[in-house]
């Protein structure tokens, strides 16, 4: 079958056309050629680029139109505005009914996407999410249109939730990228691994301590530049693959592979430059990754999420486990709600595995909307 494949490319509500030609909001709209879907799901990320997400071509192939939709914020996660992506978000549920002919959309809350989205329907229908201090909320975000389904794939609670889980509890000092407390070092041999319950439960308690210590650096910081007049300020989180479960199979045993992450081994990627967080202003940590602050974290959106969902998780995935896939299963407010594990790892590359989440997503979607 072949598939078409359209450029969406729309202004938001309060960013106009670039200079140089870009549009804020971008996507593309996959669809069986000759065909005008009635049925259409919408996928979008923190910052990753999604409009040529995997699942695209096997839904397309299955008669569903499927939008990979980019907020202003693709590739530029270390400026991220909740507020701002919800209102860039609705944007591209609109275009689906009002040009496209979508008449049931579904959102796909694909990795981090599942926060993001979940935040968005929560948003649609009972609008709580508050400016950051300073700001006004983006035009548009509390008059969402709201969707008919949801999907989450592979996904985490959010990036505060993610972020703590996978940062390293041994640094002792932000400015100094060397600074780490032995005691608590996962990477040294003393620790482990196997990593015994009294030292996962230490490295737990400083993972939570290390957060709320950069969110109190934040606020200070924030509060000193804005007594002088300025707005923001960069600044960078290093150390963040050192999640324990990534290092030791032994806890929360999945197929995954041991001592892998998405950045390879995982005491080699938390040395680099290419972590989750690496880039922030002082008002992207508040609303992006703060436990404090951020409302970004599902654990508030997902109660609210009343239309059917469907939760799909990969039992070969180094970042996203069972636990995260049973919390959001059992968050949701949805009477009608499924969970289901695939032999998968997260990006379900393994032989035959996107075809089988292609099939599941399109017998789920045929009993409840066709």
């Amino acid at each position: 079958m072949t598939t078409e494949r359209t450029f969406v490319g729309l202004p938001s509500l309060n960013l106009p056309r670039a200079g140089a030609g870009g549009h804020p909001c971008q996507g593309i709209y996959h669809r069986r050629a000759g065909t005008r879907p009635t049925i259409a799901v919408i996928a979008t990320h923190y910052q990753i680029d999604f409009s040529e997400h995997y699942l695209a071509s096997y839904l397309a192939e299955r008669g569903f139109g499927f939008l990979g939709w980019n907020t202003r914020f693709r590739g530029d996660e270390a400026h991220f505005l909740l507020d701002h992506a919800l209102s860039d978000i609705g944007v591209g549920v609109r275009w689906l009914r009002e040009e496209a002919g979508v008449e049931t959309v579904i959102l796909l809350g694909n990795s981090g996407g599942g926060s993001l989205m979940a935040a968005y329907q929560s948003q649609a229908v009972e609008p709580m999410v508050t400016a950051l201090p300073g700001m006004r909320l983006a035009p548009g975000v509390e008059d969402l249109p709201i969707a008919d389904g949801y999907l989450s794939t592979a996904a985490h609670l959010g990036r505060p939730d993610v972020l703590t889980a996978w940062m390293d509890g041994s640094v002792t000092d932000e400015n100094d990228p060397l600074a780490t407390d032995a005691a608590l070092d996962l990477f040294d041999p003393a620790n482990g691994p196997a990593y015994d319950a009294q030292f996962v439960a230490r490295y737990r308690a400083a993972q939570e301590v290390r957060n709320h210590r950069i969110t109190r650096w934040v606020k200070k910081e924030l509060a000193r530049l804005t007594a002088a007049g300025y707005h923001d300020r960069p600044f960078s989180v290093a150390r963040t693959w050192a999640d324990p479960r990534m290092v030791d199979p032994t806890l929360e045993p999945t197929r995954r592979e041991p001592n892998s992450c998405y950045a390879g081994v995982p005491e080699r990627a938390n040395r680099s430059v290419y972590g989750i967080a690496s880039a922030c202003t002082l008002r992207t940590w508040l609303s992006l990754w703060s436990l404090e602050d951020s409302q970004t974290r599902a654990h508030a959106h997902l109660p609210k999420i009343t239309v059917p969902a469907l939760v799909v998780n990969g039992n070969a995935d180094t970042g996203v486990f069972p636990s995260d896939a049973q919390a959001i299963h059992d968050l949701l407010g949805a009477a009608d709600k499924e969970s289901h594990e695939l032999d998968a790892d997260h990006y379900f590359l393994n032989p035959g595995a996107r075809d089988e989440l292609a099939d599941l997503v399109e017998a789920w979607i045929t009993k409840r909307f066709a």
